[in-house]
């Protein structure tokens, strides 16, 4: 039996659609035949040669699909605990950490000294289906598998393991708790999450700062309580922020964009004590400015967050190259291709 994979060799080569034969599972692994798998914003970046990865590879990591085969010993338990069963919906962790090592052992399992990333993987005979841009994926032991509730659409689920729970993970470095006022810079996938969670964790304010005004219009229905244009935010930022908290500012701000300009403003708008979480830089850009003694007299905190839709297009697997224009001139929420 053999699966169909979209190869990437290269930002200056054609992405190839190959037959791949199905491999031998080894204890612990799983094979997922793919019903979904949406475009993130890293996959364009690396697709137009902005960030590099092991080539050649199958690129995609936001993947939805059904457990069709095990390796001996079955398929294993869930992250929840329960076991896991053949023809089950599931998706899964983006890293899969390969040791018991410093890193893990102190709460940083995405940083292990050997680390499996689904749709990172320079592709071997032993690991051919390492991505979600495929018809099958092959699940690698120490991956966090999880069930999905029937009524759950694909194109919903898709981003849960990587837009979804950065985003989470970005409220808990930040503190996001009940009364909480929160900059929210960029408002694409992983900006209406936070927004959205931060109003489900009870924030008083939620700032929305983006440049589409369309976007910022989805804010305010996924939770914002004012929103931006990030033209007017050098200045009025700043003043919004203290304007919402008795002259304070935002008790935290959290950076999907990237871009150095937008986190230096971000820092403009927090309260004394306050965080800025870094998300979006997660390819090569300007490095940003800081005053050091600003950082520290107002006891500001900078920390990094790493690897932890409303309307979607879709295309055929076949129809790759459709998908992958529509993605970078459209720039749509998501993309998704089907199998």
């Amino acid at each position: 039996m053999t699966a169909r994979a979209l190869i990437f060799a290269g930002a200056d080569r054609p992405l190839e659609l190959r037959e791949v034969p199905l491999p031998t599972l080894g204890p612990g692994e799983i094979l997922v035949r793919i019903t979904m798998s949406t475009l993130c914003g890293s996959d364009l970046h690396t697709l137009t040669g902005k960030r590099s990865t092991p080539l050649p590879t199958i690129l995609g990591h936001e993947i939805v699909g059904t457990i069709e085969a095990a390796g001996p010993g079955g398929p294993g338990r869930a992250a929840t605990g329960a076991a896991l069963r053949l023809g089950q919906r599931v998706t899964w962790s983006v890293a899969a950490p390969q040791v018991e090592d410093f890193f893990t052992a102190h709460g940083m399992p995405q940083k292990a000294g050997a680390l499996f990333k689904y749709g990172h993987e320079r592709l071997t005979p032993a690991r051919p289906l390492s991505g979600g841009f495929a018809s099958h994926c092959v699940l690698v032991p120490g991956t966090a598998v999880v069930p999905l509730p029937d009524g759950l659409p694909d194109a919903v689920a898709c981003p849960a393991n990587c837009a979804v729970a950065t985003s989470a993970g970005a409220l808990r470095l930040a503190g996001v708790g009940p009364g909480a006022a929160v900059v929210v810079q960029g408002a694409g996938m992983l900006g209406l999450q936070a927004c959205a969670q931060a109003a489900a964790a009870g924030a008083a304010a939620i700032v929305a700062v983006d440049l589409r005004q369309e976007r910022l219009d989805l804010a305010r229905e996924f939770g914002a309580t004012h929103v931006l244009r990030a033209d007017e935010a050098p200045g009025r930022l700043a003043e919004l922020a203290r304007d919402l908290t008795d002259g304070r500012g935002a008790d935290a701000a959290l950076e999907f964009t990237g871009q150095a300009g937008p986190t230096e403003i971000a820092l403009d708008g927090l309260r004394i004590g306050g965080r800025l979480i870094l998300v979006g830089a997660v390819f090569p850009g300007p490095p940003i400015r800081l005053d050091p003694e600003r950082i520290i007299r107002r006891l500001l905190r900078i920390e990094g967050l790493h690897n932890y839709t409303p309307v979607e297009a879709r295309y055929a697997l076949d129809d790759y190259e459709s998908a992958l224009r529509h993605a970078l001139d459209q720039a749509p929420f998501r993309v998704a291709l089907v199998p």
